[in-house]
């Protein structure tokens, strides 16, 4: 291989971090407005159920113990899919375009979910 091959990048060096393309998917959630924000939103929408209810909920990585507790037993209860990111909470709501920090967010619909748990 010549030394010009060898200066150019690698293909996988060139994607997007699997985090960043979590992020951008459940930005395109929020545009079809398929998003709950906010624990007490998600419990209050798991113990009700109906359309609204969550099929997956995506916690950043900086939750208190107490809120990661609620959220995790909530999700085994109902069984529902519960994934910690590797991104927190500040930064989970400027993807989302909130201003304030989030704990959690919720996808409500099916097609949705599996194209953020696609990235995963």
């Amino acid at each position: 291989m010549t030394a010009w091959k060898r200066s150019f990048p690698k293909m996988s060096d060139q994607g997007v971090k699997n985090s960043e393309k979590i992020l951008l998917s459940l930005g395109l959630c929020v545009r079809a407005r398929k998003v709950i924000f906010g624990v007490p939103m998600i419990c209050e929408a798991m113990r009700k159920g109906g359309a609204q209810r969550p099929r997956a909920v995506f916690e950043a990585n900086d939750t208190s113990e107490n809120t990661h507790k609620r959220i995790a037993d909530k999700c085994k209860f109902y069984n529902i899919s519960l994934y910690r990111l590797s991104v927190d909470g500040v930064t989970l709501a400027g993807a989302l375009g909130k201003s304030a920090s989030l704990a959690a967010v919720a996808v409500t619909d099916e097609k949705m979910c599996a194209m953020v748990e696609k990235n995963i």
